[in-house]
């Protein structure tokens, strides 16, 4: 029996593949392990595909030097800049997604972290969705404390995204202004005060496989059960503008390696799918099974009604997953 037929009945059975597995999966034949990824996600997670929407609600100025971001003060990019967007554009775009049958909208906003009186300004915005649209909020506001994400809680948000980005090792080469821990550390208020989170990584910020497995286990360790997967879209003004650019074949890697490590999440392509040449069809056909549609923070990405058509047409259905 080869290593991906034994892991995957070890993973099927319930049990957790260590770091040392998922090295040697991840050297294994690409197409067996990407069959037996989708047998994993079909085991746990059925034909369900999770879909989201974001809007970019403050954009640019951000106080942070994250080497990847076209928002970030620290470059010089042709990012737009703007405040917090109103309440009335805010509740618009979410009613306007929820009209196309997306289940869930994330509201994301540049900078460390809201202050109070933002947070404020976006509980209403919040609450009045609440009223207006049959849909699912999420929140990216930075690193909040629990007792903030408990009033965003209380105004009808479900779910947190806060990524953290790559692995605990690779995290002082892309960032310095806040650590890996800061982000651990806001993933845990949220939990505290009763939201799920959604978080992930980008994958081409200079790291190794062993990176992305131990980001994966971090995640898994977090009990994380949204993964969004993102391949940088290289930004000219950022220190990452050279960067070399992922293929489909290392993207189908890294979702098949991450449904065998956290089988029964929701595998989320985000940002770069529009540098792929299917629009990440294959990817979901090797363990991925969300996705998030429309445009993303700075660059393109793929409209509604076509992730819609192409998610039936891959047997999916849309439905809200590890609420």
């Amino acid at each position: 029996m080869s290593d991906v037929q034994r892991l995957k009945e070890k993973v099927l059975s319930g049990g957790e593949i260590a770091k040392e597995e998922a090295l040697t999966l991840y050297e294994a034949p690409l197409e067996s392990l990407c069959k037996a990824a989708d047998e994993i996600r079909k085991y746990f997670c059925g034909n369900g595909f999770d879909i989201c929407t974001i809007i970019n609600g403050k954009s640019g100025r951000c106080s942070e030097d994250c080497k990847y971001c076209a928002q970030s003060a620290y470059y010089h990019t042709e990012t737009e800049e703007y405040p917090l967007l109103g309440k009335e554009e805010i509740v618009r775009q979410a009613k306007y997604n929820a009209e196309r049958g997306v289940l869930r909208y994330s509201i994301v906003t540049s900078g460390r972290a809201l202050d109070d009186s933002e947070v404020e300004e976006m509980c209403e915005a919040i609450r009045e969705i609440k009223r207006q649209a049959d849909i699912e909020v999420c929140v990216s506001f930075g690193l909040l404390n629990e007792a903030q994400y408990r009033k965003l809680r209380e105004a009808g948000v479900t779910r947190v995204h806060n990524n953290l980005e790559t692995s605990r090792r690779n995290f002082p080469n892309v960032c310095t202004t806040h650590t890996f821990d800061d982000k651990a550390a806001a993933i845990r208020a949220a939990m505290a005060a009763g939201l799920s989170v959604c978080s992930g990584g980008i994958m081409g910020l200079g790291e190794t496989a062993e990176d992305r497995i131990d980001l994966a286990l971090s995640l898994r360790e977090l009990g994380i059960r949204s993964v969004p997967v993102n391949m940088l879209n290289p930004i000219p003004g950022t220190p990452y503008e050279g960067n070399p650019r992922l293929g489909e074949e290392d993207m189908r890697r890294i979702a098949a390696v991450y449904r065998f490590i956290l089988p029964k999440a929701s595998i989320r392509l985000a940002g770069g799918r529009g540098l792929m040449e299917d629009k990440g069809e294959s990817c979901f056909l090797s363990g991925a099974n969300a996705v998030i549609s429309g445009d993303m923070l700075t660059t393109s990405g793929y409209t509604i009604e076509s992730d819609m058509s192409m998610i039936e047409k891959l047997g999916y259905r849309a439905v809200l997953c590890n609420g």
